[in-house]
């Protein structure tokens, strides 16, 4: 009896009780419903296979896909006042920072890195939309600011992964001062001769499209992202009109001249890398012209030149 009581019951008893399953191992498409793996979700860099919806990743995942086998080096960010107005609605604002830090182990919703995307050397802003809906305030503007500079310092292409609600309202007109900043920094790579190119996720909105998400030299959307500043139904109301179907999604701007190319999240990386070495004359594809056989009277070009052709 010790045996049937110590051995088959409780290998009867295990096999009758419910097993607790994970809750996040299959993950809905929201546009067809369809149920995918969360693993092969992953694998195809949370790109749903069959509708090709492109889910949110946090800024960490931006840059595992972007950099060189995943490496880079964290650009530290200055610090700033946690909470400057003291600001309270339904609960406290350092409270709701704690907790954005706590759910993304991000500073704030910014993160900066720099490192080599195919050989070449680039310096790179994501922002997360799991930290207050990458809402833009005194931290994240000064992380922009910061991986200005540091793409300055270093003579390195300056990217910028965009994905935000807009402005943070917790930080009043503090948050609305980072608009003209982050400007004089998109100015500042401009005067360096760098490139500035803008990756438009889903969603960008609000004051950071009207400031630093649309003033790139090179502006790449992802499938289906929704990109714009007031919202659809605000915008109805105003004109009183029915807005296309679309409207304000990627594709949509790409049509009417507002993003230069909608590109799938896989070929950013190789559309970024070929992008940066056209603007900083490093075009690998284009061949060096060889001169040969040159007559005496004619000036042979400068060896400066002759490199960039």
């Amino acid at each position: 009896m010790n045996w049937i009581n110590n051995v088959v019951r409780p290998k009867i008893r295990s096999f009758l009780e419910k097993r607790e399953m994970p809750e996040n191992l299959w993950i809905k498409c929201p546009e067809t419903g369809e149920m995918v793996f969360h693993r092969d979700l992953e694998a195809n860099q949370w790109v749903i296979p069959n509708s090709n919806f492109h889910m949110r990743i946090s800024g960490a995942k931006r840059f595992e896909y972007f950099f060189d086998e995943g490496k880079y080096d964290k650009v530290e960010t200055p610090e700033v006042a946690l909470d400057p107005l003291k600001f309270r609605d339904q609960k406290r604002y350092v409270d709701r920072l704690k907790d954005a830090k706590a759910k993304t182990n991000l500073d704030d919703s910014v993160l900066v890195g720099k490192g080599k995307v195919n050989g070449l050397e680039m310096t790179a802003a994501a922002q997360d939309f799991a930290f207050m809906g990458g809402s833009l305030g005194m931290a994240a503007g000064d992380a922009i600011i910061k991986g200005m500079e540091t793409a300055v310092e270093n003579k390195t292409p300056f990217i910028m992964f965009a994905a935000s609600g807009g402005a943070r309202m917790q930080e009043g007109i503090l948050s609305l001062m980072q608009l003209p900043r982050t400007t004089v920094g998109v100015q500042m790579l401009r005067d360096a001769g760098l490139p500035y190119i803008v990756v438009l996720t889903n969603p960008t909105t609000g004051g950071v499209t009207a400031s630093y998400a649309m003033l790139g030299d090179v502006h790449i959307a992802e499938p289906g992202a929704l990109i714009g500043f007031a919202g659809q139904r605000v915008i109805e109301q105003t004109i009183r009109e029915k807005l296309p179907e679309g409207f304000q999604r990627s594709e949509y701007l790409w049509e009417h001249g507002m993003v230069d190319m909608v590109v799938h999240r896989h070929e950013i990386k190789e559309t970024i890398s070929r992008t940066c070495n056209i603007l900083m004359k490093r075009d690998k594809s284009i061949p060096p012209q060889e001169v040969t056989d040159v007559p005496s009277t004619e000036v042979l070009p400068s060896t400066e030149s002759t490199a960039q052709g």
